[in-house]
C-alpha cells in the first residue's frame, strides 16, 4: 500500500544530486577583482596586454591570487578590497596614461570564487542584486526635446529629398527649434508641398503663410507622433544600453524604464562610480558621410591648409587625416544589423551591415550618384569621432545590405560589428541621481538574509519535531530539501536574489510546512476514526492532495501577478515566491511521502506511527502514538 516503485525514488535520488550540486556554488562566495576590458576597437585585450598587467603588478609589489585571459577580458583576483584598490591604480597607471582618452577599461568587480569543475558543469552562483553584493546605481534623464529635434532634423532632409525627387522647386530649407521652414517662390509649388507633406509625411503638420513676396510653410511634429518619438528614443536608449554593457561584460546589469523620460541603471559588483560612468558613457553614434575630395580637401589632410568650409577632419585608426562633409546621410538609427565575416572573393575581414527600409532607399540613392567617390563611415565615442572606414563606392548599392572593409583583421572586424550592432544613443541622458553600496553593507546585508531564512527554518523544524515526533522530523527534512532546491532553481536560472527575494525565501518555509501539516493533521484524523496506521498513511496523503493543490494554485497565481505587473523589489520577491511554491509541492508531498514510505512502508504488521499525540475527543482519551 505504501510502497514507492524504484523509478520514484530514482527521481528523488537525482534531483538531490543535482540540488545540491548547483547549490555547492553559492558557499564559494566571491574575491575582489580587477577586470581589463578594452575601450576602443584599436587597443586589444590580449596576451601583451597580460603581460603588461603582470608586469604593472609586480612593478607596485601586488601578487594577484589568480591572473587570466578570460575571452575578451583579463580578470585578476585578490584576497581583500585593500590590494584590489592598490592593483586597480597601478594598472589603471600602466595601461590608461591619457586619462582623458582612455584605451582600456580597468573596472573594480566580485567575481565567484567557484572551483574551474563546478563551472564547467555550468553551476555557477546565482546573481545577487545591488543590496545583497554592493555596486552603483544610476538613474539616467533622457533628453526628450534634444530627440524631437534631432528628428525634425531628420525629416528635413528627407523633405528636401522627396522635394527634388517630384521636382518642386522651394526657396530653401531650415530647421528653426523643432519646426521645418520652407519657402517657395509662387502658390503652385507651395501647393505641391503641400500635398506632398500630406501624403509622404504622415507625422507632420503644415501650416503656410504669406512671407513678403515669398510663401512659407512652416512644418511641425504632430502630438502624437511627438510622444511615439519619445517613447522610441527612451527604448532605444534602453537597448542601446544593453547591447553595450552587456557585450562588453563587465557586469550583470539592471536596465529599467521608470517614468516616461528615466533610466535606472544598476551594474552589482562594480565599485568604482567613475568608471561605471566611462562604462555608460562608451554609447556610440554611427554616422554616414561622402568625403570631400577637393583641392582644398586634399591639402587640408596634408595639413597644408585649413579645413574646408562645411567640412570637418577625422582620424582613421591608422592616424591619416580624413576630411568629410558636415551633412550626414544615415545615422545608427537606420542599421538593423552589423556581423562580422570574410569577403568571398578576397578573403579579407569585412563587417556586414543591414539596413532599414529607409535606409536602404537612401543608401541606394547616395551610391547611385556618388559612383567614384569615397564614402566615410564615422563613429562618435564621448565627443571624438574616429572613421571607421572610408571605401570607394564602386557601384549602386542596393537591398539593405552593406560591406565594409579597411584592412581589418578578424578581431577588429569583430569588434566594428560590435560597436556598430550596440547602435547610437537616440537622445543624449544626463546623469540625475548615483549611488555607491559597498561591498561591506551588501555583506552585511546577506549576512541579515541569511539569518532570517535560518532561524526561521530552525523554529519551524522545532516546532514539528515536538509536536508530531517522527513525522515532524521528516518534516523539517523535506523543508531542507526545498530550501536546498529552491536555490539551486535560483542559480540554475541565474535569477537576481535581493533583499525582497531572502523576504520571499523566509516566507517560503513558512508556507512550504503548511503542506506537511496538513498531511500530518489528515494521518491523525484517519487515526482517530480507527483506521490502521499504513491506512491512515496512504489516506493521509492521497486527501490533503487536493487541498495542498488548491492552495499552491491560488497562491502561485497571485505570485505570477506579482511578476507580470510588479517591477524592480517586486519581481525579485515574485520570482522567489513562485519557484518556492513548485519546491514546496514536490519536497512537502513528493519526498515526504517516499521518506515516510521507506520508513514504515516494508512494515506488514504496523502497529503505531510517531506523530505525537493523537485526540479522541468524542471518548474523553488520548492516545500517543510513537
Amino acid at each position: 500500500m505504501n510502497r514507492y516503485p524504484v523509478w520514484k525514488y530514482v527521481v528523488i535520488v537525482i534531483a538531490m544530486l543535482v540540488g545540491a550540486l548547483y547549490t555547492l556554488p553559492n558557499f564559494f562566495g566571491e574575491s575582489p577583482a580587477v577586470q581589463i576590458s578594452s575601450a576602443k576597437p584599436a587597443f586589444k585585450v590580449d596576451t601583451n596586454t597580460l603581460a603588461r598587467v603582470e608586469a604593472a603588478l609586480k612593478a607596485a609589489g601586488i601578487a594577484a591570487d589568480v591572473l587570466t585571459l578570460e575571452g575578451a577580458s583579463i580578470k585578476a583576483r585578490f584576497g581583500n578590497t585593500e590590494t584590489q584598490i592598490k592593483a586597480k591604480d597601478a594598472i589603471q597607471k600602466a595601461l590608461v596614461p591619457e586619462p582623458a582618452n582612455p584605451g582600456y577599461v580597468v573596472a573594480l568587480n566580485l567575481l565567484s570564487r567557484s572551483p574551474a569543475w563546478l563551472s564547467s558543469l555550468r553551476a555557477v552562483p546565482m546573481y545577487l542584486g545591488l543590496d545583497l553584493r554592493g555596486g552603483v546605481h544610476f538613474m539616467l534623464q533622457v533628453d526628450m526635446q534634444a530627440a524631437l529635434t534631432k528628428r525634425a532634423e531628420s525629416l528635413a532632409g528627407d523633405i528636401r529629398t522627396s522635394l527634388r525627387e517630384k521636382n518642386v522647386r522651394h526657396g530653401g530649407i531650415s530647421r528653426n527649434g523643432q519646426s521645418i521652414e520652407i519657402r517657395f517662390r509662387d502658390s503652385a509649388a507651395l501647393s505641391a508641398a503641400r500635398a506632398l507633406l500630406q501624403d509622404q509625411f504622415a507625422d507632420l503638420q503644415a501650416v503656410d503663410v504669406p512671407d513678403g513676396t515669398e510663401f512659407k510653410l512652416t512644418a511641425t511634429i504632430k502630438p502624437e507622433a511627438a510622444r511615439r518619438v519619445q517613447d522610441q528614443s527612451l527604448k532605444q536608449n534602453i537597448t542601446t544600453l544593453h547591447n553595450r554593457i552587456n557585450e562588453l561584460g563587465v557586469a550583470e546589469p539592471v536596465i529599467q524604464q521608470q517614468g516616461l523620460d528615466r533610466i535606472v541603471v544598476q551594474l552589482p559588483g562594480v565599485q568604482d562610480t567613475a568608471k561605471a560612468k566611462d562604462i555608460l558613457g562608451r554609447t556610440a553614434t554611427l554616422e554616414v558621410r561622402l568625403v570631400d575630395e577637393s583641392g582644398e580637401a586634399r591639402a587640408a589632410e596634408a595639413g597644408a591648409a585649413a579645413v574646408p568650409l562645411g567640412a570637418e577632419r577625422y582620424l582613421e585608426r591608422n592616424g591619416q587625416a580624413v576630411i568629410v562633409k558636415k551633412q550626414v546621410i544615415l545615422t545608427g538609427e537606420n542599421l538593423t544589423d552589423a556581423q562580422p565575416g570574410f569577403d568571398s572573393q578576397t578573403q579579407e575581414a569585412v563587417v556586414n551591415l543591414t539596413l532599414d527600409a529607409k535606409g536602404s532607399r537612401i543608401f541606394r540613392d547616395v551610391t547611385r550618384e556618388n559612383v567614384g567617390r569615397r564614402m566615410a563611415i564615422l563613429l562618435f565615442e564621448k565627443g571624438r569621432g574616429e572613421v571607421v572606414t572610408a571605401p570607394v563606392i564602386r557601384s549602386e548599392i542596393g537591398g539593405g545590405r552593406v560591406q565594409i572593409s579597411g584592412r581589418m583583421t578578424a578581431m577588429e572586424a569583430t569588434d566594428t560589428a560590435l560597436l556598430l550592432r550596440a547602435g547610437s544613443l537616440a537622445a543624449p541622458m544626463e546623469i540625475i541621481e548615483e549611488m555607491t553600496i559597498g561591498p561591506s553593507l551588501g555583506a552585511e546585508n546577506i549576512a541579515k538574509g541569511f539569518n532570517s531564512v535560518t532561524w526561521g527554518f530552525c523554529a519551524v523544524a522545532v516546532f514539528m519535531c515536538v509536536y508530531y515526533m517522527l513525522f515532524g522530523i521528516i518534516s523539517s527534512v523535506a523543508l531542507a530539501v526545498n530550501l536546498l532546491l529552491l536555490v539551486a532553481m535560483l542559480s540554475m536560472l541565474q535569477a537576481t536574489l535581493t533583499l525582497p527575494g531572502m523576504a520571499a525565501m523566509a516566507l517560503v518555509l513558512g508556507m512550504a510546512i503548511d503542506a506537511n501539516v496538513l498531511i500530518n493533521e489528515r494521518v491523525r484524523e484517519e487515526l482517530r476514526g480507527g483506521a490502521s496506521p499504513q491506512a491512515a498513511i496512504h489516506a493521509g496523503y492521497d486527501r490533503a492532495w487536493a487541498t495542498i493543490l488548491d492552495s499552491n494554485v491560488t497562491t502561485l497565481i497571485a505570485g505570477l501577478a506579482l511578476l507580470a505587473f510588479g517591477s524592480g523589489p517586486v519581481r525579485g520577491f515574485a520570482v522567489v515566491h513562485c519557484l518556492g511554491i513548485m519546491t514546496s509541492m514536490f519536497s512537502g508531498v513528493f519526498f515526504s511521502r517516499g521518506l515516510v514510505n521507506l520508513w514504515y512502508g516494508r512494515q506488514k504488521k504496523l502497529k503505531s506511527v510517531s506523530i505525537g499525540t493523537v485526540w479522541r475527543p468524542d471518548a474523553g482519551t488520548q492516545i500517543t502514538s510513537n
